[in-house]
């Protein structure tokens, strides 16, 4: 790859350690993360010894997951309107509380299966919530060029938690209990929720999405999505990966218990060396990426962790099943940081939350239902059938990145945003903000440059969509061939004053200036509303027109 030598040559894996910020969420974020796999291995232990044990130990894993489907593109809304510290500090203080009450239940003996499920999709619902803040304030804590290595440690974090957190809790719940694990959760929320007050996050860093309404900032969310094929393809590929993979996470306690014979501690080793395996991954995930292509990396992920599933499958002995787990883990990581930082270096500021909001229904939701799957399928068809039915499927998936794989590009997304088209004139009395406007922009291309043109226009009808076009076209005059009228409507007013201020990046700005360098002369926009609006005086006519443009920028 064109970019291997500068990766080499690049800041230090570590390097956003230094930053006061990061490092004090980075490390509460840890304490929390061990809380949280202490909590998952002591829930399953309490279940994996009940009738229908694959279904059940699955079962807690989709309630933890699931939320996701339903919560996360309303909490990434409410990441880019609202302050994400507050929403950070109330929800941290909501999950110690959902904690300390499951520890209080198990302790009196009153958590039965029902109502460990019940808190654990509560808890789950509160992570859902929790998880785009936390990931689109990344990019406040460290600056553009260490966001893969922030990704990379954040990933390690979660991995060093899944290595320390399973083997404390298996040895407290052998000793103590589930109860006492519980409790150790409980208070990890309590330590985010001091680290996120003492966080002083910049002034210049809050301003929010301009005002927009929840319903619009969700639809406009979403069809950024839907226009942005690097991101459109992250999606896919997080899918692919997931749904497959997720049948180990969701049987590995079955097959400790049913197949192994062991014990809770025995169970917190074999996930133990899935989390070592991905913390050596986390350690050496630069090098590999400056020495693998992103998407032969993808696919050499894939397949050993298929190959860790079916070690799962049909080994019979804890030190060789726990020794192949050990890169298992670390292919995990790899995947996982790779989708990670993709999706993070491709989305806009105004519109980061909601993106990785998206990002998290498709991975953790495709992980939630997958464990559902898995764990279905294996109380129908038995456990290693379902182990070795999921690793045909990842192998089968990673095949497809042969016509799937992660779009690149030569240089690196301009993702700053530009203001350098002028606010529309009016001649109207006022414009109310629900109102939608269809705007024209008549070009001139010479007759050598008209297909060239043509071409170039599509990026920018992507870009239009991805700003708030709900439609887009372009014209040509039968009569002039060589004037062209690119047309889109907005869904209201408000919105596509947004697209002057604060949705046009450096790179959507790069395509529209690759177009208008085809044409001849100015372009000239208009700017039309429905014929509701009556102008005062002369006004603009009886077209509904809220003013004339000449020319601007973007084109």
């Amino acid at each position: 790859m064109g970019n291997q030598a500068s990766q080499q040559q690049g800041p230090s894996s570590w390097a956003p350690m230094a930053l006061p910020a990061f490092r004090l969420l980075w490390l509460a974020q840890m304490v929390s993360n061990i809380g949280t796999w202490m909590q998952t291995v002591g829930a399953q232990w309490m279940l994996v010894h009940q009738p229908h044990a694959a279904l059940l130990t699955s079962a807690v894993q989709a309630a933890s997951l699931l939320p996701v489907l339903f919560v996360s593109l309303p909490a990434g809304v409410l990441a880019d309107l609202l302050d994400r510290r507050l929403i950070l500090l109330a929800l941290s203080t909501v999950m110690a509380v959902l904690a300390g009450a499951l520890a209080g239940l198990t302790g009196a003996g009153l958590a039965t299966p029902t109502v460990l499920l019940i808190i654990t999709f509560l808890m789950g619902c509160g992570q859902a919530l929790t998880n785009p803040a936390w990931q689109a304030i990344q990019p406040e804590l460290v600056p553009r060029e260490l966001l893969p290595q922030a990704a990379a440690l954040n990933s390690l974090n979660v991995n060093v938690a899944r290595a320390v957190g399973p083997a404390l809790a298996g040895l407290l719940v052998a000793v103590t209990g589930p109860a006492v694990v519980f409790t150790v959760n409980a208070v990890s929320f309590v330590v985010v929720a001091v680290a996120v007050y003492a966080w002083h996050r910049p002034v210049q860093k809050s301003a929010r999405a301009g005002g927009e309404a929840p319903v619009p900032a969700l639809q406009a969310g979403v069809r950024y999505v839907r226009h942005a094929p690097g991101v459109r393809r992250i999606l896919v590929r997080s899918a692919l990966f997931v749904l497959p993979a997720s049948a180990l996470w969701a049987l590995l306690p079955v097959t400790a218990g049913h197949n192994l014979h062991l014990g809770s501690g025995g169970y917190g080793l074999l996930l133990g060396a899935l989390g070592l395996g991905a913390i050596a991954g986390a350690l050496t995930i630069k090098q590999l990426r400056a020495a693998v292509p992103e998407n032969l990396l993808l696919a050499l992920g894939g397949v050993v962790f298929a190959g860790g599933t079916v070690a799962s499958a049909t080994l019979h002995s804890l030190a060789a099943l726990t020794v192949v787990l050990l890169p298992t883990g670390a292919a995990w990581l790899v995947n996982l940081s790779t989708f990670n930082t993709e999706m993070q270096l491709r989305l806009p500021a105004w519109v980061r939350a909601r993106g990785l909001a998206v990002y998290l229904v498709v991975f953790m939701g495709g992980q939630g239902i997958g464990s559902l799957l898995w764990g279905a399928v294996a109380g129908a068809a038995g456990l290693t059938q379902a182990l070795l039915a999921a690793a045909a499927l990842l192998v089968a998936t990673t095949a497809t990145l042969l016509w799937w794989p992660i779009i690149r590009t030569s240089t690196p997304l301009d993702r700053t945003t530009v203001s350098t088209w002028p606010e529309p004139a009016l001649m109207l009395d006022s414009v109310p903000d629900d109102m939608p406007v269809l705007v024209l922009v008549d070009y001139t291309v010479a007759a050598d440059d008209v297909d060239a043109f043509v071409a170039a226009m599509r990026p920018v009808e992507q870009s239009r969509r991805r700003t708030g076009a709900v439609r887009w076209e372009l014209y040509r005059d039968s009569a002039d061939p060589e004037h062209f009228t690119e047309v889109f409507q907005v869904a209201s007013w408000s919105e596509h004053l947004l697209q002057h201020s604060a949705r046009t990046t450096g790179f959507d700005q790069r395509l529209l200036d690759d177009a208008r360098s085809l044409t001849q002369g100015r372009p000239r926009v208009r700017h039309l509303l429905p014929t509701a609006s009556r102008p005062t005086g002369d006004g603009t006519g009886p077209g509904g027109s809220a003013g004339t443009g000449d020319e601007v920028p973007q084109g």
